[in-house]
This record gives structure tokens, C-alpha cells and sequence, in this order.
């Protein structure tokens, strides 16, 4: 029979304690046994140390083995072709910070293909070669923006493993039901069973696998047990009802404006607000009203047309009252009433009010305008950019694209944004809400008209790879800064972000910029090489991505 060994109990466990202690105090605070104080006490301590671990290994007895570990579950998907096995291997060796830092070289970034990588092997629904797995559960230990698509990758198998190594646990935690399987949908009794006495973790993953799958069963579910939960537990329960969100939530939302907890609450409150047609919209919708009107009485000087000029006309202006209390039904509704550091009361209470209202609210309130209208209306008392900045969040929260349109504005316009649009943050909301097309052509026509020096944040938003326009005004762009003699260094994150999202058959476009450019009298030292080093890098890298792709498509 197998056997492993097991230490023998007894009075040498405390010897080895007491050697530890003294390890641990030093020997000038306690003297070690067998020994005496002086410098011969560290020499004295690791005699006893060798001694008593050949006493502690000797005085092992035999036990029983552990029961030997299920083999691991079969992986139906076909697996990878030799080419993108071998791909895969290399970008998994590659190591971040591996350079040392400074200047990169014409290398590509492996580290940063990694994830596209995945993404294209899980479009493609193949299984990794089993040897790799270790090290792809461990870059994904490394970096927690690559663990869904990696543990999608790494399929099954992963969650084996994981069980046997403690470093890998993480996979347990971020797959869905990842701690143990989750009954099938349809099997009534055990969902029930799982809700009821399942851990917490488990019981998250089956509400969204139902929410996903059956909205209502989903919500059913948690009604059952909604009062008994815990109030951080409800707050992550509810959350999950943003999946398949409808107006047949409305009355379980309406009841929890109602719990003891006010995150839940203000939770309940914002999911209800992104439902146009609920009471509670409607309820804001008239607070909002009664804040906001026309004032036909502002007097501005004509400069011209059919008045003559320097005439004194009126002009439609938005007046604002801003609330002068924060009621208890305005709470209950999910406004929060003590304001931030450094932010008036009423400002913070309208700002909610205007971003719970529905926004066709406004087209009736105000004359029948469409938003574009509205947004180019003057405000008074300097308070347009608390109102722009709350339709800005309505419009998000609200996805509504023609909103966005009217508040992002023309990308050539002369600012470098739209009239409501109060950050590149808010721009890139804005535009998360249009589709990849339009998204793209926006960014497009902003950077032919800005530059890139604010346009980060925006490509961020755009769909990989770029759409033929945008890819083409960022090169436009990096050429325009190339052949300026621009300072190289701060468009090293645009060009990072090319790297990735620029079309790979762009590639043939680039040729032309790989020549070490003559550097104007102006420009910065060595900006010259820096900006061909960088192109070639680019190129290097977009003919990388192709064929990566190609040996993915080879059967």
C-alpha cells in the first residue's frame, strides 16, 4: 500500500518551537539551547537547527495516502492549429518589463496582443494544448483584465486545476459557478435548493445565468428571499436585474425605494429612472419641470438681419429654480441630500432631479424644440453647465443617441467639444451610446480637426479594429505631428493604442513613414528616430496581428 508519512507527536515539537522563537528574537535577546551568549550563538543556533530536523524527519510513521484526484473533464472543442499553438506559447513566454524600461525599440509588445489573441481563438471556439495551461492561468493570476477571456479560453480544465493549486483559486472565484456547477435552469428544484443553501458567490453566478436566460424567473426567485438578505447581499442581488431590465421590474424596484438601506435604495432609484415609462420617472419628471422653463424676456442686440442692427431683441432663454429643499419623498425617490465638499445643496439636488427625468420631458416643456434645439438655448445665471452636465448623464443612462448627438455636437466644432459635453469623460459616455459606425466617424472628425492630444479617452470607445476612416485620421495625425517635430514621447499612448486597434491591411499605408524624418530647427533632440522607430514598430506589429490571424483561419 502506498503510504505518505506523518510527524510523530511529542516533546520534540516543542524543542523546534523554541528554536524558532529564538530565530525570530535573535540570539543576542535570547541565548540558544546548548549554547552560551557571544558571537558563537548564530553558529550555535544552527547546529541545534540541523539536529533537530534530522530528529524531526527520522520520527516520521507511515499514513494512509491522500485519495488520488478525479482526472480532469474532457474539453469537446476542437483543439488549436500547430501554427497558433506555437503563436500562443510565444505570447505566454513573453514577459511585462521585460525591456527594462525606455526606449522600446521596433519590438512589438506581446504582452498587449495577448488579449486580442484570445478574443479571436474564443470567436473561433477552439481548446488550448493542455501544457499550456499553467502558464496561461498564471498570466491571468498577473492580470485581471485578461482572466474572463482567459479562463473562457482555458475552458474546463482550468477550474480542475485551479482545485489543486491554491495560486490558481482566483479561477474559482471570477468563473461562474466556479465553486461548484450550476444545476440546469430548468431543474426547479435544485436552482432552489442552490439559492437557498449555496454560498454567496454561487448564488450571484445562478442569478445571472437565470437573469440572462428568463428575467422574470430571475426576479421571482429573489423575491423569495429579498427580506432575510443581507443589506450589502441585496445591494449585489440588485444590481443583476440591470440584465433584461423591463418595465415588469417596476414594481419590486418600487418596493425597494422603500429598504432600510439607502445604497439600495439610491440602486433602486437609478434603475427605475432608466425606465422612461416608470412612476418614478414620471415623479421626477414633474419635480424637474418645476425647475426648469422659458423666459421670453431676455433682451440680447441684434447683429443683423431682418432687425436692424444693434436692436434690442427677445431671445428664448432657459431660467432655472433650482429646489430650495430635499423633501422626504425626494429621498425615497433616490435623491441624496447631503451634497459633496464643495458643492451647493441646490445645484447637487437639481443635477439629480434633471438626470432621473425622463428626457422627452424636455421637448414638452420646452415648446415642442428637439434636443438640438434645446441644448443651443442660452441659460441663465451661469447655471448651463449643471444643466448640460445632468442631461449628459440622462442621455447615458437613458441611451438615448439622438441626446447624445445633440450634446456631443459637431466633431469640428471649434471647442474641443460638444455644447453640453463638460469633459472628455462625458464625450466618451456620449458616445458609447451611438453605434461603431457613427462612434467612429465622430472620433474621426474630431482628431482631423483637434488633433490627438485630447482624443485618448475617445478612441478608447471605438470598436477593433478602427473603421477605415478613423485608422486613417490617426495616421494622418501622427504623421502631421511627425513632420512638426512634436515632442515624441506624449503620443506614445495613441500610437500604443494603434498597435492594437489599427487595421491590420493599414499596414501597406505606413511604408512611407518609416524613413528618419528631417527634424525641424524646432523640434525635440532625437524626435526623428523616436518617431521612425515607433512606425516601424507599428508596422512590425500590424503584420503580426495578420498573421496571427491567418493561422487562427488555417484548418
Amino acid at each position: 500500500m502506498n503510504r505518505t508519512s506523518a510527524p510523530v507527536d511529542g516533546p520534540a515539537t516543542g524543542a523546534w518551537e523554541g528554536l524558532v522563537t529564538t530565530a525570530l528574537l535573535g540570539t543576542d535577546r535570547r541565548t540558544p539551547p546548548g549554547g552560551g551568549p557571544g558571537p558563537e550563538a548564530p553558529v550555535a543556533l544552527l547546529d541545534a537547527a540541523a539536529v533537530e530536523t534530522v530528529r524531526r524527519r527520522a520520527g516520521l510513521r507511515p499514513a494512509r495516502t491522500a485519495e488520488r484526484p478525479q482526472p480532469a473533464p474532457e474539453d469537446p472543442r476542437p483543439p488549436l492549429p500547430p501554427a497558433a499553438a506555437r503563436r500562443l506559447a510565444l505570447l505566454l513566454a513573453d514577459r511585462p518589463g521585460a525591456s527594462g524600461g525606455g526606449r522600446r525599440g521596433t519590438a512589438p509588445d506581446l504582452t498587449e496582443l495577448l488579449p486580442q489573441w484570445l478574443a479571436a481563438a474564443n470567436a473561433r471556439g477552439f481548446a488550448p494544448p493542455p501544457q499550456v495551461l499553467p502558464a496561461l492561468l498564471d498570466a491571468a493570476r498577473g492580470r485581471t483584465d485578461l482572466r474572463p477571456s482567459a479562463l473562457e479560453f482555458a475552458g474546463p480544465r482550468a477550474l480542475w486545476l485551479a482545485r489543486l493549486n491554491p495560486d490558481w483559486r482566483f479561477a474559482l472565484r471570477s468563473t461562474p459557478g466556479g465553486g461548484a456547477a450550476l444545476p440546469h435552469l430548468e431543474d426547479d428544484d435544485g436552482v432552489r435548493q442552490l439559492w437557498q443553501e449555496g454560498l454567496f458567490a454561487e448564488r450571484v453566478s445562478l442569478l445571472s445565468a437565470l437573469r440572462s436566460r428568463d428575467p422574470a424567473a430571475a426576479r421571482d426567485l429573489l423575491a423569495t428571499t429579498w427580506s432575510t438578505e443581507r443589506a450589502e447581499d441585496r445591494l449585489m442581488f440588485l444590481d443583476s436585474l440591470r440584465t433584461g431590465l423591463g418595465p415588469d421590474d417596476e414594481p419590486f424596484l418600487e418596493q425597494a425605494l422603500a429598504d432600510r438601506s439607502r445604497n439600495v435604495r439610491a440602486t433602486a432609484a437609478e434603475l427605475l429612472s432608466a425606465l422612461p415609462g416608470s412612476a418614478l420617472a414620471a415623479r421626477m419628471a414633474v419635480r424637474a419641470e418645476a425647475c426648469v422653463a422659458i423666459d421670453h424676456t431676455q433682451a440680447t442686440q441684434a447683429a443683423g438681419g431682418t432687425e436692424p442692427s444693434g436692436a434690442t431683441v427677445a431671445t428664448p432663454t432657459i431660467a432655472v429654480e433650482a429646489p430650495h429643499e430635499c423633501d422626504a419623498d425626494m429621498e425615497r425617490d433616490g435623491v441624496v441630500a447631503k451634497a459633496p465638499a464643495g458643492r451647493g445643496e441646490r445645484s447637487w439636488w437639481f443635477g439629480q432631479l434633471v438626470e432621473a427625468a425622463p428626457l422627452v420631458t424636455w421637448s414638452r416643456r420646452l415648446g415642442g424644440r428637439t434636443p438640438r434645439e434645446i441644448v443651443a438655448l442660452p441659460v441663465t445665471d451661469d447655471w448651463q453647465g449643471e444643466l448640460h452636465a445632468a442631461w449628459c448623464r440622462a442621455a447615458v443612462r437613458q441611451l438615448d443617441a439622438e441626446w447624445s448627438r445633440a450634446l456631443l455636437g459637431e466633431p469640428s466644432a471649434p471647442e474641443a467639444g460638444g455644447p453640453g459635453a463638460v469633459s472628455l469623460a462625458e464625450r466618451a459616455k456620449l458616445l458609447g451610446t451611438l453605434d461603431a459606425a457613427e462612434r467612429a466617424e465622430w472620433v474621426a472628425g474630431f482628431i482631423a480637426t483637434h488633433g490627438l492630444s485630447e482624443a485618448f479617452q475617445l478612441l478608447g470607445v471605438c470598436a477593433v479594429p478602427w473603421a477605415p476612416p478613423l485608422g486613417r485620421a490617426v495616421v494622418d495625425a501622427l504623421n502631421i505631428a511627425r513632420d512638426a517635430g512634436s515632442y515624441p514621447w506624449s503620443f506614445s499612448g495613441v500610437m500604443g493604442l494603434a498597435e492594437r486597434c489599427l487595421d491590420p491591411s493599414e499596414a501597406g499605408r505606413l511604408d512611407a513613414l518609416l524613413a528618419v524624418p528631417d527634424e525641424p530647427e524646432n523640434a525635440s533632440p532625437g524626435a526623428g528616430g523616436y518617431w521612425s522607430e515607433a512606425f516601424q514598430r507599428l508596422v512590425t506589429t500590424l503584420r503580426l496581428r495578420a498573421a496571427m490571424t491567418e493561422e487562427l483561419n488555417t484548418p
